[in-house]
């Protein structure tokens, strides 16, 4: 019984670091697509702390929904062999 605890908290931990890192790397990405929209346009200072702190939120926002869509794609894709047994 502790072998099977065992297992399923290792495997849970292996897939909480996965997560993890795909939502770094999914907010490092957007991070990047983020610095080239002009929010002079939209902002009257564009280099403030105010500018800078909104496009971290949006590097933030889009990369995690970005993670969430992957992550979901990843699980519903190991679906997908039960559907042919």
């Amino acid at each position: 019984m502790d072998a099977v605890v065992n297992d399923f908290a290792a495997r849970a931990g292996m897939q909480g670091l996965i997560y993890i890192i795909i939502d770094l790397i999914c907010i490092t990405a957007a991070w990047f697509v983020v610095q080239e929209i002009r929010l002079d346009v939209f902002m009257k200072r564009a280099r403030s702390v105010h500018t800078k702190t909104l496009q971290i939120m949006l590097a933030v926002i889009l990369g995690h929904q970005f993670a969430r869509f992957v992550l979901d794609y990843w699980q519903w894709s190991n679906l997908l062999p039960g559907l042919v047994e």
